[in-house]
């Protein structure tokens, strides 16, 4: 009589199962996340009623990520990038967990909000390169179009949810208890996390150097490739555009309509990003992917220029649903694109420093909108301004018709930057004329070696969203 074995423990989740366990925390943790934001941008513009301040925290969310990118890169290519995406779920959980401790004892303050965003955005310049260099380690080749779409579906899904849950959450629970709704998705994103296995790309040995001499190798590797750069300069400029329109377009709706109006306008964008996402997934896109970013681009400037020609809840509606359906395709394509063309082993370095360039523009977007909207376009357009027997012919008069004539030069803006890509050749041939890094396989079958804070030789980097596009 034989003696069966002992039951071995099953392995940790890899490939494609990984990604999707990976994929389905951070949908989780992206929709509380959107609770927050949506309910605190509310609370912040109605408390204090000003573009400038409202575009202060926007800025605070953005600048220190830009700042530290390059850096953060080196150590996301030399640590474990599994161990680098939970502490970044954990140390965002914290945060997000104070806010709710200074509602509780009623004493948050604007500059409270500015701070907390600010560390969280030194957060998010470990976790997206992070996140992004193990999709490439994950997923093959073929398939990454498709799953660069579907990592996208977490930000429609917060889109569609958030503004309306959140409306009828604030009534019910309170921001305190969004909050803590949101903690609680953090902690979801992290237990996912736990159970999975991320390969790490084979180390090729090497002397170690210096942080800031491995800072410089993602520039160098970008500035050697006129297409990569070329796509770089690309969005550093609609970047600019589309910060203008995110500081904006809250100011743009409720300086004519209500708060509910508000959520359904963001909803409306959810549902046109959920559906670009799903036709993304599926098809997988056009080729060569470069016409999917800057065809896209075209119609994405075209939807701003519509938002802003009228003061009318369902035309802007309109606006936001054909801006969000453009974005899964100027990302996905645009981060596939660096995915294949830039090796696995210094995809952290690449990667951050093209989100650094390429939202290099937004903060002085940020800086600029208050003052452009509330002390140059609104005066121009009010009753009697000197805009008004002109532009004002057209697009109207009175509260938000200056906002709404900085949207118009902003969509002109971007459908003229994304005709220009096509005129540049080394950024419409890129994919012909630079090598693939990857092969169909998977970039790397091994685990994570023993010793993740060794690192590795160096010798890529989106879109984004605008948050909708990253660069």
């Amino acid at each position: 009589m034989t003696q069966s074995a002992a039951p071995q423990p099953s392995a940790a989740p890899e490939g494609m199962r990984a990604f999707f366990i990976v994929w389905f925390g951070q949908l989780v943790s992206l929709i509380g996340s959107g609770l927050t934001t949506f309910a605190l941008g509310v609370w912040a513009y109605q408390r204090t009623g000003s573009v400038t301040l409202f575009a202060m925290i926007t800025l605070a969310g953005t600048l220190p990520s830009i700042l530290v990118s390059p850096f953060a890169g080196v150590y996301v290519d030399r640590w474990n990038r599994r161990r680098v995406l939970i502490a970044s779920d954990f140390g965002s959980a914290i945060l997000t967990l104070l806010v709710a401790l200074l509602l509780w004892s009623d004493t948050l303050a604007i500059w409270h909000i500015w701070g907390i965003v600010a560390i969280r955005s030194v957060i998010r310049a470990f976790q997206l390169p992070a996140y992004t260099a193990s999709v490439t380690m994950l997923i093959p080749k073929a398939q990454l179009t498709r799953a660069n779409g579907m990592m996208q579906f977490g930000t429609a899904a917060a889109q569609i949810v958030a503004p309306l849950l959140a409306g009828v959450l604030m009534e019910i629970i309170f921001l305190q208890g969004i909050i803590l709704i949101d903690v609680v998705t953090f902690v979801v994103a992290v237990v996912t996390l736990l159970v999975v296995s991320i390969p790490q790309p084979a180390s090729k040995g090497g002397q170690k150097r210096s942080v800031l001499r491995e800072a410089s190798d993602g520039w160098q590797y970008i500035t050697q490739r006129a297409g990569l750069l070329g796509m770089l300069i690309f969005f550093a400029l609609v970047n600019f555009a589309y910060g203008l329109a995110q500081v904006l377009f809250t100011p743009l709706v409720l300086k004519f309509s209500t708060v509910a109006a508000l959520g359904t306008i963001a909803s409306a964008g959810g549902v046109g990003l959920l559906a670009g996402t799903l036709l993304l997934s599926t098809w997988g896109g056009p080729k060569p992917r470069i016409h999917g970013v800057l065809g896209f681009g075209v119609l994405f400037g075209f939807s701003f220029f519509l938002a802003g020609v009228q003061a009318s809840t369902w035309l802007i509606g309109v606006a936001s649903f054909v801006c969000m359906f453009c974005v899964p395709f100027i990302n996905g394509c645009t981060q596939t694109i660096w995915q294949v063309k830039v090796p696995p082993e210094i995809q952290g370095r690449v990667f951050a420093t093209r989100l650094m360039i390429a939202w290099s523009t937004a903060p002085l977007a940020y800086a600029l909108a208050g003052p452009l909207s509330d002390g140059a376009f609104e005066p121009l357009l009010a009753d009697g301004g000197a805009l008004a027997g002109s532009v004002g012919a057209l697009i109207g008069t009175g509260p938000g018709r200056g906002v709404g004539l900085l949207f118009v030069l902003i969509g002109l803006t971007v459908m003229a930057t994304a005709v220009g890509g096509y005129l540049y050749r080394p950024l419409r041939t890129v994919e012909a004329q630079l090598p693939d890094a990857i092969t169909d396989k998977p970039a790397a079958a091994a685990p994570a070696p023993a010793e993740p804070s060794k690192p590795e030789r160096e010798p890529d980097v989106p879109a984004g969203e605008p948050a909708a596009s990253a660069g």
